[in-house]
């Protein structure tokens, strides 16, 4: 399950930022997550409440913003939603395409006290 280390690798994230912000503790943390990224968010938030606990992310709220995938075709320059990395070009049908975005896994904002 690498949802885990992704949770962890969030905590040192979320560490990290709230020294520099001379602060104590997280009330919230939003992240990005894409619909191709490969990170299964029913699993994250299981593991969750392991990874952050004695962090300053133990009492956070988790707010999970899920980034639907889109793609620009190649062929015919046109843009479209993507189901799966796979999808061809519903205009073209051509399968040569550049991600726009739906990959991502990002720490988008976190408010410390």
């Amino acid at each position: 399950m690498h949802e885990l280390s992704i949770a962890l690798g969030i905590v040192k994230i979320a560490e990290t930022e709230t020294r520099k912000a001379g602060a104590s503790a997280v009330e919230k943390i939003e992240l990005l997550i894409g619909s191709l990224s490969g990170v299964e968010q029913d699993a994250l938030q299981f593991v969750w409440p392991m990874a952050v606990k004695g962090s300053v992310l133990e009492n956070a709220a988790l707010d999970i913003k899920t980034v639907p995938a889109k793609a620009q075709c190649l062929e015919c320059e046109r843009e479209f939603d993507l189901e799966h990395i796979y999808d061809a070009c519903p205009y073209c049908n051509s399968y040569f395409k550049n991600i726009l975005c739906g990959k991502e896994l990002q720490v988008k904002a976190l408010e410390v006290i």
